[in-house]
């Protein structure tokens, strides 16, 4: 990542990211946009359609800097798929003798040198790739090796600790994933229960960080480690839904997980324990709260 400082006439001290927005001001008003301070960028272009209402001298506004197909320093108020630093995952756009192009939001598509590719990319496949500034040409670039980008030891991680994923591969016991950007764990196959697809993006946990500091991770925490009981949680979700709910013991997985962030198979049981209890009624369609 290229960062850069500098102290604004009157505005404080800035810090320049490229591949990132950055808080500028407004120094020049032209016909077609505005100028920002870049400092040693030297003044940045807001074309027109991105510059806020309103927007005087001396404003402040929040873009994002990269390079336009010319590759001049340009700015952008768009925001687009992927940042530098980060992972996504993107469409091939197009493939020339340079390397594949991605769509991450902006007119001028992401570059992914032939160098950066795990494997030859296809027009119109997506690919998880990660973005960073490439040292020789200053330019900002994606890669599909990310094991050359991201760490697979973890560092600062605590077992339980809640991360957010990224599904970029399998392997012969489950799914590699990316976590927070950052690191590559691994996700158990007996961990994930269901079917997890390339590219899909979830909400999981540091299972365990083993001996040799690699990281394992969940879709879940066991039960009643860092959490309400589920039971509890259902309770909850009825009351909030005014005493009904459509997911019954044979709603489909990803429904449940995208409320309970547990498997189908710890719904059950927990509805069935509600049930034995006397405190909801289970119908082929919904489940409701019995009134106290």
């Amino acid at each position: 990542m290229r960062t850069l400082y500098f102290t604004g006439t009157d505005k404080g001290k800035f810090m320049i990211d490229i591949g990132k927005f950055n808080r500028l001001p407004i120094v020049k008003q032209v016909d077609f946009g505005v100028y920002l301070d870049g400092d040693h960028l030297g003044t940045i272009l807001l074309p027109t359609k991105s510059v806020p209402k309103d927007a005087k001298l001396g404003d402040i506004v929040n873009a994002f800097i990269y390079r336009d197909s010319d590759d001049i320093i340009i700015a952008t108020t768009v925001r687009p798929l992927v940042m530098v630093g980060q992972c996504a995952y993107l469409k091939v756009t197009d493939v020339n003798d340079i390397g594949a192009f991605l769509d991450w939001g902006l007119s001028k598509d992401l570059l992914v040198p032939y160098s950066e590719q795990h494997k030859p990319f296809e027009l119109g496949k997506s690919y998880v790739v990660c973005v960073y500034i490439d040292e020789n040409t200053d330019r900002i670039c994606a890669s599909s090796k990310l094991s050359y980008h991201l760490q697979e030891q973890a560092n600062y991680f605590k077992e339980q600790q809640k991360v957010n994923l990224l599904i970029c591969g399998k392997s012969e016991l489950g799914y590699k994933a990316v976590i927070n950007h950052t690191h590559i764990g691994l996700l158990f196959r007996d961990d994930a229960f269901k079917p997890l697809n390339y590219g899909k993006r979830l909400e999981g946990y540091i299972k365990e960080i083993r001996a040799d500091r690699k990281i394992g991770v969940s879709m879940q925490l066991p039960a009643g480690v860092g959490r309400k009981d589920l039971a509890d949680q259902i309770l909850e979700h009825l009351e909030a839904c005014g005493g009904e709910s459509p997911l019954t013991d044979k709603s489909a997985p990803d429904d449940i997980y995208n409320i309970f962030n547990v498997s189908k198979k710890n719904y059950k049981k927990a509805i069935g324990a509600l049930y034995k209890r006397k405190q909801i009624v289970i119908e082929a369609d919904r489940i409701t709260l019995i009134a106290k």
